[in-house]
């Protein structure tokens, strides 16, 4: 009775490796025919890009926002989105933007999560005095980073439901 429930099974995934899969001559799976979400093509305010570029690099940042923590971002604003790239997740959460307040609401929770990092960077250069210049020029760069969001929130045009694009 084992073995029919294991060769089952077996059919059973040996058909959606068939269906689902791209495979070389071997039989080995060489990529998925889904490539990705359909929804990473959407287009995106166009302050995303740079935002993306400057928030998600560390060097330019002077902090690093993982994976989880822009999850949390988004479930502190109410926002349901999954786990993938990080950028893929930064496009996600600003996908749906019309209105200023949820683009500040946003920056507020990303602004704490950067403030925590500060607060630590602050206690480490304090705790370890030779590398204090280091922690010292990554606190100025996120600093930098969030006066980016005033501006971003500043120059950013709401849009209406029942706006008409072509009449703008």
């Amino acid at each position: 009775m084992e073995n029919d429930n294991i060769s089952d099974l077996r059919a059973e995934f040996d058909k959606f490796v068939k269906n689902e899969c791209v495979t070389d001559e071997d039989g080995n799976i060489v990529e998925n025919r889904d490539a990705g979400d359909q929804t990473d093509d959407e287009p995106v305010p166009q302050f995303v890009d740079a935002l993306t570029a400057k928030l998600l690099s560390p060097a330019i940042s002077g902090v690093y926002l993982s994976r989880i923590d822009i999850k949390r971002i988004a479930t502190a604003i109410d926002e349901s989105i999954p786990i993938k790239e990080r950028i893929k997740m930064v496009r996600a959460l600003f996908r749906h933007t019309t209105k200023k307040t949820y683009l500040t609401d946003a920056f507020t929770e990303i602004e704490k999560h950067i403030n925590g990092r500060i607060l630590i960077y602050t206690e480490l250069g304090d705790a370890f005095p030779a590398s204090k210049a280091i922690f010292d020029s990554n606190i100025a760069k996120a600093k930098k980073n969030i006066k980016m969001f005033t501006t971003i929130i500043a120059e950013f045009e709401e849009i209406e439901a029942t706006s008409d694009p072509l009449m703008v």
